[in-house]
Order: C-alpha cells, then structure tokens, then sequence
C-alpha cells in the first residue's frame, strides 16, 4: 500500500469509535473523550447500537449507518470480534484502522490466531492500513486528533514519537507534559501486524510538522525495510534511538570466536550507526537530543570551547568532554590575544576560558564571540554560576545574539534554580540549548558531533579498488551443495573442516594457508617433509571447532622426531578432554612467520533480526578475552571497511608502532571487502570465523579458518540478498553494448566511488542541458550534491550510467535515474546526457533500459517531468507511449506511462 495512505489515519477528517461506552474509565469513552478534549474539529462517530449518544455525540448502530465512511475506525471491542468488525469497517468503505484491544499474540496461539485471520479479512480491501493491535494509540496534536485511551493530549511540537512500548508512552507523555516538550506524533505501534516502525518513518519524512523522529525500540522486525526508511529519513533530519534490552543474551547458541562475541546489542549498534540513527543510553536523553539535533547547527568536529565564569563547572565540563572522546579545542595565538586584550588579567589564559566571577554580561558575550571565530573550535559550551555580581538574564541575552549569527552551535549551562530561571527562559524561547549542568550539556554537544559523523562517514566517497573475481559461480555454488553432506550437523548447521573452509575462501582469492589432512603419524611426517619445515599441526575433528582449547595445536616442528611426538600429544589430548568427538587424525601445514607480522580476528555471522554481520578484531587466542571488534553490516564499501579497522583499539598497532612498519592496509582492506562479497553471494553461510589473520607490511593471509553452513530448507531466499539487511550493488542489472559506430560501452548502476566521474559528467554539460535536466542553474556540483546522485539505495533508487573508455579512463556520458516510491508502484524517471553525445540515440537507449528495470521491479507507472523546450526528451516519451500533460504549468511537461 502507498505509504501517503496513512494520511486516513493521522490526517483522519472523520473518526468511528467501535466499542464506544458510556461506561467511565473504560477504553471506548476514554477515547470519545480524548477525541472531545483534545480539539479535534472532525466528525465523530460513536459506534454502539446501545446507545443514542455518548459525551452528548450522537451515536450509531453500526459503521455501515454512517453518512458517509469515516476516514479512520478505532477499535475498542473485544479481541475474538476484532476480526469481524475489521471486515465490517471494510465493508463501509473505512481504510484507516487502530486497534487498541489487547488479546492478541501477547497471549499465545489463540491470539496468533486471531492476528493471521485479521491479515486475511485486510486483504479483502485494498487501501487498508492497520495499527496495532494491542497499543495505546495515536496522537496528532497539530489536528487535534486524539486516538487513544492516554489519560492526557500531547503539547504541539515538531518531534514524532514512535514507541514499542504502550506502558512507557504513558508515561513519558506525563514527563513531556510537565517539562512542556510538544510533538508532531505520538504513536504506539503494539504488534504491528501491518503498519510497522518503518511504515512510519517513511510518512514521518514528508510530514511538515516533523522535524526529528525519536524511537523507543524494543525490537526490529523487517531490517531491511526499516534500514531503507532510516537511511532516507536521516539524510536530511535527525532519527534518536533508545534500545531496550541491550544486555540480552543472544538467541542463537556461539558456536565460534565471532559468534561469542556478537551479541545483540553491538548488532543494533552496527545497524543504527549504518542508517544515520544517533543512538542515547539514557531515556533523559531522548528529547533533549531530539530538539537540539534538529534545531542546531552541525559542528564540523569534536573540539569544545568552553567559556565560563567559574573555575569549577569549567573543570567538570572538561572531565565530561574528555570523558565521552571528545576533545578540548586548542585556541589559536590570534584567539589568545584578543582574550588578553578583553578579559581581565586574571583570566584563566587557556580553554576553558574562565572570564572571573564578576564578570558583566558584556563579558559574556564578547568572549564567546571571539572563541566562536577561531578555526580550532567546532563549538562553545558557556556556562554561568551565579555570583554576587551575576546577571544571569542580560549574560542571557548576550550570549543569544552571538550565538544566532554563528553558524557553529553554541549550548549553555545556567546552573542554579530561582535566580537563573528567567535566564534559561530567555535561552530557551531563543532556541539556545540550556541544560542544568555542564555534564548533561557536554553529553549533548557530542550526540551533535556523533550525528555530524554518522552523516560524514555515510557520505564519504570511497575510493574506488577494483575488486575483480576470477571464479566460476556456477562452481562455487556447486562447491557449497557438495560441502551439504561434510563436516558435523548440528542443530541445521554444518560444521566445515578448516580445508574445505579455505577452499572457499580461495574462491574469492582470499590467500590462505595451504591445509593438508594426515590420518596417521607416517602421513604426518610425509606432509610435513613436503610443505617444508617449520610446520604447525592441528587436531582434526568435526565436533573440536575451538583447537587451542584442548591443545590441539602446535607450532613450529622443525624435524620429523618433532612431529612424530606432536601427533600423539595432540590425539591424546583431544581424546582426553572431548571423549565423544571424532579424531580424524591432524592437519598439517607450514609454519607462516614473518616479522612485523599483527594477529588480527575476522568473521561474520547472520544476526536473526538484520542477517548477515561482519566483524573484525585484535585475534589469536586473546580474542574473546580482549573483546576489541567492530561490527558493520554487508556490502562493505572501502570507506566502510577502513572504518571498522579505525575504531578498534588497536588500530595504533596497524600503523608504524614502536620501530615496526605499518600493515598493508589496502590488501586488509581489500580482504574485508572479499569476504563480504563471500557473504553477500552465499546466504547459505550462517558463520565464519578467520582466527588468526595473519597481517604484515606486504600480505594478509588466513591462518585458521571455519565455516558453518545452515543447512535447514527455507535457508534458500525467496528474492535475491534477502538474508541480508542492505541491498548490495546490483551488479545484475550491468549491460555491455555497441553502439553503431562501433563504440562500445556499458550500462551500468552508479557506485558511491563514481562521484568523481558522475561530477565531470556534469560539468560536460553545457548550462541549457543542465536547466533542463535540474530545473535549476548551478557552477559547479558540490559533495553535499553528488551524494544525493552517487549514494543510492538500491532498494528504491537506480542510476544507470553509459560509461565509455576515453584515453584509457572510464567516462561518463549520460546517466538516467529512476527513483521508486516505497511500495514499488510508481517511479519518477530522468535523464542527462552529455552535449557532446546528445542527438545520437543515447537518450533513448538510457530511456528503454531504465523501462526495462522497470519491469523488473513490478513498477505500475512511470512519470518524467521536464522542460517544455527538451524536444528530443519529449519525442522520446512520445515514441514509447508516454501521455504528455502541459496544464500544470507554462514551463513544465508531464510524461506518464502505464506498465501494469
């Protein structure tokens, strides 16, 4: 269903009460009377044939009695009528739907029941949209329309809440009431059995009144709808988070070092970082980081100026900066000198800038104004203590008037109570963030400067690596089949040898250790004489994954003696300590010690909730016991892999550290990526652990390696990557053709590393192509521009680039676009081409392999909206069938065509 068709829900012009009651404190009057409170100037429509009126509105026997249908129905009844009563709402014509009662999943499999038959009776109408059941409600203050049995009516604000959680609602709607915070909307979700999170999130993004989403989540159902949403949503405004239950154990027993140490909570953590989301650990958090993310400026880094008029809060305001990875901004000669100029000798001469106790509310001002103006401040934090001398209101003022031209933000902190209370009215009513410590007003800067960097970090163009596979799919793919029956199964998982684990990771020239099997101590010593000593042996067995565990591993036998003794020491050992395991025998392989060399821990694991995760992290067999990995889900892009290796602690030992050189960090770069394109192509894969990587200034190589397959029936998906929570490139949808004259080029979808190409494209164009390609001039792209161009979602959007050679570079010569709406149904299509390649077909090649796409992604209507002067543009959509509309305006031609 088009997601605009929850406007019969929150823009609802009329609304049926199902169970309404005369009956007080129950949930059929209490929503009468919340509807009657609240303001909402819509038709209501009690539904009981009991009664003639209810609150003094007239009532009606059933839906079907109604004037005219209702926009929305809230249903109150009894869980086992829901069903029922839903199909007489349909029947009437009514296709927004809140269902308030409880009964339902909640309680076992009767209530499953009941939730399955409601989906089945829904889909009998088309347009219908369900909330709930088993929540409180919703809320729309800037309608007035109040459905729910809260006991209050939010203020207006411009904050959507949307809440797992009925209970917390009521509860943080009497917090937000006496603290005077408004919202746009105030959902709860209960059991979403069809409009969910994501649903929401999406109709939030073109409401007007909504300026930032907070979200209560207790779990997540459909990660990749709700990925797409928030990766949308916050692109241009702010998504806060709290996440219940972060210390939940995980559902799925670990059976390997990656295992072990993803748990829950650093998959959600992955997950929110990766679409945008700024996540807070402290309910007091939510709406203080709301309002200040979506009304401040983004501070372009971490470095805090902080001015006061107290040696104390300044100190506390540093501990809590330094405390929370922030940084202390170094103020520049010039800044130290103009400080000198204006302050009293006695200043503190440094950050924090400590203007004295008595200083006057000009003080204020003119210090935090020549702070703001260093190039080594990202942004300033004042913080008033009343003093004898202190005119909390007037430094108030000050303070507003440097702060509104600033374009770094600026955040207070009046502490006290009477006396500073008109003072923070005052910052308040300005829009100046107040908080009532210096701690809580540092937390917030860096919930500022962590969205800064969620978005910095998405939206990093990543440097292009060619990444080229020389491998047969067809035999991988055979290779996994074959692997179904090997290894120990367990539980529908398989349990791979480290030699057929390596084998796959060779496909994807991932180099490893060559592993040779020996059955006895002859064939031991056989092996080891022909791969060379030093040699390592392992125990070979099915059900032993953790080796080292029971000593099954030993290393650098340097002669045949050696590796004889260390056969029977290794079977003994193993046979001692896991009786019930199957001794195969040992592995052999050589020894790999190269100096400089850093044991590093990478896997990957399908999370139950977002799929596929990947990890990396200090390894050997300090792994689990060191817990320093990084989480980020597939595809990887270089930026994103380089990131993860930059947030582990032990980041500083992959470079030049302490006389050794750095790694090769692109060939650890360039692995990471390899490995999720292994899990990317193979949902089959449920696990992997590589431990250790053995990393050095001139090789990365997979020492030990494992794999566990999933081995139950419905592991195969339905539609492509959908074991995964982001869409990978689409790698499908790349086209090589020649054109008449022999030129040869490919179609293809943009990347984010073609940004470079996509703006020479552009600057190609002569100012006509690009008026009636953007409707707007510009003179030159920008990265803020591109990014809108180059980082797509594949889910919604696609761009297909006609790339040439030209001179040995790739080049770019047009490139169409079509931009879906969430469901799929409708598309918007547009397309530039180079001046130098109009008038010689590409328009319409570009033109007839986006309708192609299209038709794959079951798109029911295309529209093109173009310049009235694109004559060629327009014969094109012309000669495909498209009907032209010109009565929108003088300067703007409508193209729509049908596909289904």
């Amino acid at each position: 269903m088009p997601i605009r068709n929850l406007d019969k829900i929150f823009s609802a012009k009329s609304v049926a009460i199902l169970g309404a009651s005369q009956r007080k404190l129950s949930v059929g009057n209490t929503v009468i009377k919340n509807l009657l409170g609240g303001g909402y100037s819509g038709q209501i429509y009690p539904i009981n044939p009991r009664f003639d009126q209810i609150e003094g509105v007239a009532c009606h026997a059933s839906v079907a009695d109604l004037p005219s249908p209702a926009d929305l129905a809230v249903i109150c009844t009894a869980a086992g009528s829901v069903p029922d009563v839903v199909g007489r709402c349909g029947e009437a014509g009514i296709r927004g739907l809140v269902i308030l009662s409880a009964g339902f999943r909640e309680v076992g499999s009767r209530g499953i029941e009941l939730e399955q038959e409601i989906l089945r009776v829904k889909k009998r109408y088309e347009g219908m949209r369900i909330i709930g059941p088993n929540c409180l409600g919703i809320m729309s203050p800037h309608s007035g329309l109040n459905a729910s049995f809260a006991s209050d009516s939010p203020l207006k604000g411009r904050v959507a809440f949307i809440s797992q959680s009925g209970a917390l609602c009521t509860a943080v709607l009497d917090w937000a009431l006496e603290e005077q915070i408004g919202f746009s909307h105030f959902v709860s979700v209960g059991n979403m059995l069809d409009v969910g999170i994501a649903d929401l999130i999406d109709y939030f993004s073109m409401d007007r009144w909504t300026d930032s989403i907070i979200l209560y989540v207790e779990s997540i159902t459909n990660a990749r709808q709700f990925m797409s949403a928030s990766r949308a949503f916050t692109r241009s405004k702010p998504i806060i988070a709290y996440k219940a239950g972060r210390f939940a154990e995980s559902a799925l027993a670990a059976s390997s070092h990656t295992g072990a140490m993803m748990g829950v909570d650093s998959v959600y953590e992955a997950a929110f970082s990766r679409a945008g989301i700024v996540r807070v650990q402290e309910m007091d958090s939510l709406f203080d980081c709301a309002g200040l993310l979506a009304r401040q400026k983004q501070p372009k880094g971490p470095r805090l100026a902080i001015v006061t008029n107290a040696g104390g809060p300044g100190v506390m305001a540093t501990d809590a900066l330094l405390q929370r990875q922030g940084t202390l901004a170094t103020l520049s000669e010039l800044t130290m000198q103009e400080l000198n100029q204006s302050l009293p000798a006695a200043w503190s001469h440094g950050n924090p800038v400590d203007i004295l106790g008595d200083a006057p509310p000009q003080r204020f001002g003119d210090a935090v104004q020549q702070v703001l103006a260093d190039k080594n401040v990202d942004g300033v934090l004042v913080v008033l203590s009343p003093q004898a001398m202190t005119d909390p209101t007037e430094s108030a003022k000050q303070v507003i008037q440097v702060a509104k031209r600033s374009h770094k933000p600026v955040l207070t902190a009046w502490m006290g109570g009477a006396r500073v209370r008109a003072g923070i009215d005052c910052l308040n009513l300005a829009g100046v963030p107040s908080y009532a410590t210096p701690e809580k007003a540092v937390s917030a800067f860096m919930y500022l400067v962590q969205y800064a960097r969620n978005r910095e970090y998405l939206y990093e163009t990543p440097r292009s690596i060619p990444i080229r596979f020389d491998i047969d799919r067809d035999r991988v793919q055979s290779d996994f089949v074959n692997l179904q029956s090997e290894g120990q199964q367990s539980d529908g998982k398989r349990t791979l040898s480290e030699v057929a684990s390596k084998s796959l990771l060779e496909a994807y020239q991932i180099p490893t250790t060559k592993t040779f099997v020996a059955g006895s101590k002859e064939d031991a010593v056989d092996l080891a004489e022909q791969v060379g000593y030093p040699v390592v042996m392992k125990i070979h067995s099915p059900e032993i994954t953790h080796k080292s565990d029971v000593g099954g591993v030993m290393l650098n036998l340097a002669n045949r003696e050696e590796v004889i003794e260390a056969f029977g020491t290794i079977t003994t050992r193993a046979k001692r300590k896991c009786p019930e395991a199957r001794i195969n025998g040992v592995t052999i392989q050589k020894m790999y010690a190269k100096p400089y060399g850093r044991e590093l821990i990478v896997g990957a694991k399908r999370d139950p909730v977002f799929g596929s995760v990947l990890m990396v992290g200090a390894g050997g067999t300090m792994a689990e016991l060191l817990q320093d990995n990084a989480f980020e889900l597939p595809p990887l892009s270089e930026t994103l892999a380089r990131r993860m290796l930059q947030s582990l602690r032990a980041w500083p030992m992959l470079q030049e550290f302490r006389g050794k050189p750095p790694v090769d960090l692109d060939r650890l770069v360039n692995m990471l990526m390899r490995i999720s394109y292994l899990v990317a192509n193979h949902p089959e894969i449920a696990e992997i652990d590589i431990n250790p990587l053995f990393v050095t200034p001139d090789d990365a190589i997979a020492l030990d390696a494992r794999i566990f397959l999933d081995t139950t029936p419905a592991v195969t998906p339905a539609t492509a990557y959908s074991h995964l929570a982001i869409r990978p490139y689409p790698s499908e949808f790349m086209k090589d053709i020649t054109l008449e004259d022999g030129t040869r080029m490919r179609l293809r979808p943009i990347k984010p590393e073609d940004e470079p190409l996509w703006c020479n494209l552009v600057a190609s164009c002569s100012p006509e192509t690009i008026q009636m390609r953007f409707r707007y001039m510009f003179k030159a792209t920008t990265h803020e521009m591109a990014t809108r161009f180059c980082f797509t979602d594949y889910d919604r959007e696609i761009a297909i680039v006609a790339e040439i050679e030209k001179e040995g570079e790739p080049t770019f010569v047009g490139v169409g676009r079509l931009i879906a709406d969430v469901d799929h149904r409708e598309a918007e299509y547009a397309v530039l081409v180079s001046d130098l390649w109009q008038g010689q077909g590409l328009g319409a090649i570009l033109t007839d392999y986006c309708l192609d796409l299209c038709d794959r992604w079951n798109i029911h209507q295309v529209i093109a909206e173009m310049s009235p002067m694109n004559k060629r543009m327009i014969d094109i959509f012309v000669h495909r069938g498209f009907q032209l509309d010109r009565s929108v305006a003088s300067d703007v031609v409508i193209a729509k065509k049908k596909l289904i």
